[in-house]
């Protein structure tokens, strides 16, 4: 009897995986987010650095908060593309061990739903940049960020909805203490970013291949 229930099973298991992996992108690499997570902090480490600098004078302080904005966008951006190819690559990397491909229906789909909340957060950020509101930067950055994960959590492992949720919460607690952007940015897009990515790696990666 169980010689004949085995195959069957296995059958399943086999039908089951193939429909997730055509509706989820489940390739995404824990090393992704403990490399985005290492950038971020990285980012957050120099952002401070900068601060320090125009409370000893080393940046000019007649032109210091316009000099300073300007290194802090530069800064963010260069952290923000270091972050996604260094994910990229590892989730590349992934996909290329588990032979699946990278850029599918699925990983369009996550894409666009990542994407959106991200991209109306990102017009957010530019427009209090431009006010000089950049006490609200931060936990803007992690709301909506937060957001486009539990949004783009449908297309891909699940799990990452409540790494969106942390990231939500920090947001909401950073709007009520605003002066403590860095520190939110830091627990937030980094810490927690490292966490997730080694809970992952160890629940579906550490044992691949054993």
């Amino acid at each position: 009897m169980e010689s004949t229930k085995s195959p069957s099973l296995d059958t399943l298991k086999d039908i089951r995986n193939m429909m997730e992996r055509s509706s989820r992108f489940i390739s995404l690499s824990g090393w992704s987010g403990v490399s985005a997570g290492i950038c971020a902090l990285i980012g957050a480490f120099l952002a401070h650095k900068q601060f320090a600098f125009l409370k000893e004078g080393t940046i000019d302080l007649r032109l210091g908060l316009g000099e300073l904005k300007t290194r802090l966008v530069l800064l963010a951006f260069c952290v923000f593309v270091a972050a996604l190819v260094s994910a990229t690559f590892f989730t590349w990397l992934r996909s290329r061990r588990e032979r699946v491909s990278m850029w599918g229906a699925a990983t369009k789909r996550l894409f666009w739903s990542i994407t959106v909340p991200m991209l109306a957060g990102g017009v957010l950020a530019a427009r209090l940049i431009y006010l000089d509101t950049v006490g609200l930067l931060a936990p803007v950055c992690l709301l909506f960020y937060g957001l486009a994960l539990v949004n783009g959590s449908k297309y891909t492992l699940g799990e990452i909805r409540y790494l969106g949720y942390a990231l939500i919460i920090l947001g909401a607690i950073n709007c009520w203490m605003p002066g403590y952007g860095l520190y939110f940015w830091a627990l937030g897009f980094g810490v927690l970013h490292i966490v997730y990515g080694i809970w992952m790696w160890r629940k579906y990666e550490a044992n691949q291949g054993k």
